[in-house]
């Protein structure tokens, strides 16, 4: 019910407008957004690099409708490479379709989006394409192939194991030797295309697990459940999987205890670090994910009120 509601804001243009303009909003997103500019991403990939983890940048955006749009979203993605390759960063790049041109035209958004993949190839840096909701699905795995086939072969695919394709879609990214990152899904599906127990969606997503780990290539496994780390943790030790072999992924911002537990215990670890303006559907579908984000968010929200007082000690 609340991932619903959370998931539900996250596409009311009302909710969107009410909240970016709130007092202290942006402050209160600073927990989960590294900031609006390539500038404060960078900074914060310098010190997460510093502090040995890796890092996956994203300039927020999705559902472009116009070419200027996605050319400068494209245009910012190049800027952002640039500056990796620059700092000698350990981090490459994730980015959405739809915020590419996905909805306007099929060669428009290839033109625009090779345009990134040339210039990360060029600096031997990796570029994963985000999976949005079911809608896109096919298409973005369609998408996906066809610029593998095409010789971009530095790029990769995340997939939700909610849905219920997901299994034919990790075997056909096992064959190509193409790189998953494997999620549990933060989209409202029908049952037709999604399983909606959480019991489903562990199975699920403990099986592709597997299937990655054994048989894929250098996996990311993006979870915060620590019943899903530990299971890839049993397996990879069962299997006698080296732990250079894959990495954990997690949200900037969620979990850092987590996420330092994991190095310390030798595994790699991958921060996802979003960045841009468009940064209030990204704030909701944290929400949705995870219900300990919820009250982060109440508590920082009446720390700006006036009744801050109840909550600064004053």
């Amino acid at each position: 019910m609340m991932r619903d509601f959370f998931v539900m804001l996250s596409e009311s243009s009302l909710a969107r407008s009410f909240t970016m303009h709130a007092p202290g909003a942006r402050s209160v997103a600073r927990r989960f957004v590294a900031g609006e500019t390539i500038e404060e991403g960078i900074a914060t990939a310098r010190a997460l690099t510093r502090a040995g983890m890796k890092v996956t940048l994203d300039y927020l955006g999705e559902s472009v409708s116009s070419t200027d749009e996605a050319r400068q979203a494209a245009d910012t993605y190049l800027r952002l490479i640039e500056r990796i390759a620059a700092e000698k960063l350990d981090a490459n790049v994730s980015l959405k379709l739809t915020q590419m041109g996905q909805d306007i035209d099929e060669a428009f958004l290839y033109d625009n989006v090779t345009r990134v993949f040339d210039a990360a190839r060029l600096h031997d840096m990796f570029v994963r394409l985000d999976m949005e909701s079911s809608a896109y699905t096919q298409r973005t795995i369609d998408f996906f192939r066809h610029a593998w086939e095409q010789g971009y072969t530095n790029v990769g695919i995340v997939l939700q194991s909610y849905m219920r394709r997901s299994e034919q879609d990790v075997t056909l990214a096992n064959q190509l030797g193409a790189r998953v990152r494997l999620c549990k899904g933060a989209y409202v599906e029908p049952p037709e295309v999604a399983f909606q127990e959480k019991t489903e969606v562990d199975a699920s997503f403990v099986a592709l697990m597997k299937m990655l780990l054994s048989d894929g290539t250098y996996p990311g496994i993006a979870t915060h459940d620590e019943k899903m780390i530990n299971a890839t943790r049993a397996w990879s030790e069962e299997r006698q999987i080296p732990r250079d072999a894959f990495e954990f992924q997690m949200l900037y911002g969620v979990r850092r205890d987590l996420q330092e537990q994991l190095q310390s215990a030798g595994y790699r670890v991958r921060v996802y670090v979003p960045f841009g303006g468009a940064w209030y559907p990204y704030l909701m579908r944290r929400m949705a994910e995870r219900p300990a984000n919820v009250f982060f968010i109440v508590k920082a929200v009446l720390r700006e009120s006036p009744l801050g007082f109840m909550f600064n000690g004053k």
